[in-house]
């Protein structure tokens, strides 16, 4: 991907059906060309000839255009083009000798200096000319196609070593972008050429394994411009890049062309949607992230062929609204799921795709400009997942956009070229502003990487998941608070954001082989608070999602008080400026609220999707609302907030339900609109069947359907009256989730957050036991489910064992619990059979005697 330049649409002219007519005569003509091939001639399989970015477009052009998926016409220089060039100018054993010493340079410069002399005899050089004539034969009739004396194309490389599945080569040659006219067009090719043997190119094929012997040869692809420059483009790639989950697909976008995001000079917008509902006509937009955006890349006002583009700033307005519409985001998502789609029918195996698209500003058409095989999880093989967990005493020093998984404690050595890559020791942390392809051999010696600017698809993001690295883009002053010599540890995998920590910090990494661990009768859940960790949560074996808490997504998603929204003209003025500055760019406050909430629900729901996810709806107590922004105008000063107004009795109440009827219209959205129907819901502290009726009520008449057709719902088995009158509750909710801490708390009557009585505070005590088994007993005597998401069973196995003993159906664990009290629940389970099958053969012995 990196080394395509991106682009727009096609110069305001849309495709018409009148073209099939144009198109025959062109493909006709371009067909008896020896050094040009039209991409409609070529394929997968003409790497050899066209090299991998050129067979990618080729496939796209001839195969998924009659889907309605827009692609740019153009044409691929040969490689026997490129090697008439070659022998012509007599540079050929130039370039053996080059690629031969460089094995052996005893420095970076001295290949350097090689490179540029041999890069420089290649551009000075005159292409043959039956190769020229073509190359503009091709390009006129590609200009009258557009309907253009001259139109502007991009000019990209496509090496034979290119954009395979295993090797992406990207980025290692040079692309130029709003490109007219022949002459310019000649001199673009010889540039292109000359660029397969770049440094950094001749380093990237070392490391490859691809030594002097090894035929590398050079194609270039010609394609008409599409004006991004006057609206917006991006990449998509058909999984998540970070933790290589495949049920999503990631559009990012930015203002220009797609320069911008490549090189890393903006932090992009960023889109996830969800494929399997797609793919059922829903609209799934589960996350949404705006990006910074300061810049973009734009067609310069000369005619100049060294000034073809230039950068321009974006204005405030802009940067903090999406690039893209919901409309065109939805387009893309379904157009990179067909070209999933066909890459793996292609090559017989699934095939994810890191796809270049851009829109264009004179008509509003998008277009696909590239697309190539993912090719970093798709070559991974079996089921390991490493999970990290540190602590630190000390705040970050920066934070950004974390990428990959893991942690590197080194040293730090700023660095703002990358000629000092003899300055950068094995294993340092780099940390520079942004990163191009001359970085990667100094990246190569780095442990972890940070960069001042940049996003999930930058070169230094894309580079970093190739080489296995942590690292942190997008960290603003990175390079002034991080110092050269000091030790520093970068930690990445808990999470969308990443951290540098002064000092080294102990942390944990548990190594789970998912295959290989055993999967017990009972329903083994998780407990997951964070939506930017479900993505990578989700590849852990369980049955899904026992408790996803409602409260824990509005602390960190939303931030403000529900009524703060609704009653927002009763709030001082600081505190309506506050909320006017986070709902910038939304139709209305309460919008906001819904919008961000469904999403924070929705990325959990579709991470584990089709598996089930239970959500528990807020269940903050008062001195926790009050923390969030304007919440201290609509909460009361309680004594013990841990027993006063919280759960289900604030629901049907006039002082809150206006803030829970946006709690309900968030799951609402996300079930019907996203088709995110994996998805029950909980209901906290409800302390009477009555109480519980009341609150089913709310959510009929908030446009939650209840009852067979509708929504499950579940009761929080957590006050002792939900064990007594087990019975009652089970006919107003459709099951029950013991929640173990509140529990033990009002079983024993302890008040769990007290120093004085902690060391009372037990879930193993036997009246809490009883109250389980009471419950599993009456519960499954109504015909209803329990499980537990409480923390019990993840801190004591013991307690596990035991509630399997009692028949619970499931169990939901914190996520660094699950391996452990899988293997429990598993022994436990066999325990059992042991003792039934016993029962069973005394019994026999008994009848038979």
């Amino acid at each position: 991907m990196l080394g395509m330049a991106m682009q727009g649409t096609l110069g305001g002219h849309r495709d018409r059906d009148g073209d099939s007519e144009w198109l025959g005569t062109r493909v006709a003509s371009l067909g008896c060309m020896r050094f040009v091939r039209s991409f409609r001639d070529v394929g997968l399989g003409d790497i050899a000839s066209v090299g991998g970015k050129n067979a990618s477009l080729g496939e796209l052009v001839r195969n998924v255009q009659s889907l309605g998926i827009r692609v740019p016409e153009g044409f691929a220089v040969t490689v026997e083009a490129f090697e008439e060039h070659m022998r012509c100018a007599g540079l050929d054993n130039e370039a053996k000798k080059l690629l031969a010493s460089s094995r052996s340079a005893k420095t970076i410069h001295d290949v350097h200096v090689a490179s540029e002399s041999l890069r420089a005899k290649i551009v000075r050089a005159p292409i043959p000319q039956s190769v020229a004539t073509e190359i503009e034969s091709a390009y006129r009739q590609l200009s009258k196609r557009y309907q253009d004396i001259e139109c502007d194309v991009a000019v990209r490389s496509s090496a034979t070593a290119e954009d395979l599945p295993a090797a992406s080569f990207a980025g290692q040659q040079e692309s130029f972008l709003n490109v007219r006219g022949a002459s310019a067009v000649n001199l673009a090719v010889r540039k292109a050429f000359a660029s397969l043997f770049a440094t950094r190119a001749i380093r990237y094929r070392l490391d490859i394994g691809l030594d002097e012997s090894s035929r590398v040869g050079i194609s270039i692809g010609i394609q008409k411009m599409v004006r991004s420059d006057l609206a917006s483009s991006g990449v998509i790639f058909t999984l998540d890049p970070d933790t290589g989950h495949r049920g999503v697909v990631l559009v990012t976008s930015s203002y220009g062309l797609g320069e911008s995001i490549v090189q890393g000079k903006v932090v992009a917008d960023s889109v996830y949607v969800h494929k399997e509902t797609l793919s059922q006509g829903f609209a799934p937009i589960i996350w949404k992230k705006v990006g910074t955006k300061e810049t973009k890349i734009v067609y310069a006002a000369t005619d100049n062929e060294r000034h073809a583009v230039r950068s321009e700033i974006v204005s405030v307005d802009e940067r903090q609204r999406l690039s893209l519409s919901d409309s065109d985001i939805l387009t893309l998502a379904r157009w990179a799921v067909a070209i999933e789609d066909h890459y793996s029918r292609v090559r017989a195996i699934a095939t994810p795709m890191d796809i270049e698209w851009a829109k264009d500003g004179q008509t509003g058409d998008l277009y696909i400009v590239q697309a190539r095989p993912e090719t970093v999880h798709s070559q991974q093989v079996g089921g390991t997942l490493k999970m990290y967990r540190w602590r630190s005493a000390d705040a970050p020093l920066v934070t950004g956009i974390g990428v990959g998984n893991g942690v590197a404690c080194a040293r730090v050595r700023v660095v703002t070229d990358a000629r000092q890559i003899d300055d950068v020791k094995p294993g340092e942390i780099v940390v520079t502003e942004t990163t191009d392809p001359d970085w990667e051999p100094l990246i190569k010696k780095a442990a972890g990487l940070v960069t001042e600017r940049g996003g999930r698809t930058s070169h230094a993001a894309i580079v970093a998941r190739e080489l296995g690295i942590p690292a942190v883009v997008g960290a603003p002053n990175a390079m002034t608070k991080l110092e050269t010599g000091k030790n520093v540890t970068l930690a990445c995998g808990q999470g969308e954001v990443g951290y540098v920590y002064p000092g080294t910090i102990a942390y944990e990494v548990e190594e789970i082989d998912v295959q290989a661990i055993p999967r017990p009768r009972t329903k083994v859940m998780l407990n997951v608070g964070n939506p930017e960790q479900a993505l990578k949560l989700a590849h852990l074996p369980s049955d899904g999602v026992g408790l996803a808490r409602m409260e824990f997504i509005f602390a960190s998603w939303v931030g403000i008080h529900p009524l703060a929204l609704t009653r927002y003209a009763s709030l001082s003025s600081d505190v309506r400026s506050a909320i006017d500055e986070r709902v910038k760019g939304f139709e209305s406050k309460t919008e906001y609220f819904v919008d961000r909430l469904s999403q924070g629900v929705a990325t959990i729901a579709a991470a584990f999707y089709p598996r089930p996810v239970i959500v528990r709806f807020s269940d903050f107590k008062t001195n926790e609302y009050a923390k969030l922004l304007g919440g201290e105008s609509f909460e009361p000063d309680e004594e013990n907030p841990m027993l006063g107004w919280r759960g289900a009795s604030r629901y049907y109440d006039s002082k809150y339900e206006e803030g829970f009827a946006l709690e309900v219209e968030s799951v609402r959205r996300v079930r019907e609109q996203m088709g995110l129907t994996n998805i029950s819901v909980m209901i906290p502290f409800c302390r009477t069947p009555e109480e519980g009726q009341l609150v089913m009520a709310k959510l009929n008449q908030f446009g939650l359907r209840t009852g067979p057709d509708g929504v499950r719902v579940l009761v929080m088995a957590e006050i002792p009256s939900n064990i007594i009158l087990a019975r009652s509750f089970s006919k107003v909710f459709d099951g029950f989730s013991i929640g173990s801490n509140d529990l033990t708390q009002l079983a024993l009557g302890v008040d769990r957050d007290s120093a004085a009585v902690a060391h009372l505070f037990n879930e193993r005590n036997e009246a809490v036991k009883w109250m389980c088994a009471h419950l599993i007993e009456q519960a499954h005597a109504a015909g209803q489910t329990v499980g537990i998401c409480g923390q019990a069973p993840s801190d004591y196995p013991d307690f596990a064992t035991f509630l399997v003993e009692c028949g619970i159906d499931s169990v939901s664990l914190s996520p660094d619990a699950l391996v452990r009290t899988m293997k429990t629940i598993v022994e436990a389970e066999s325990k059992a059979d042991l003792a039934r099958k016993h029962k069973q053969e005394i019994i026999v012995r008994e009848v038979l005697s």
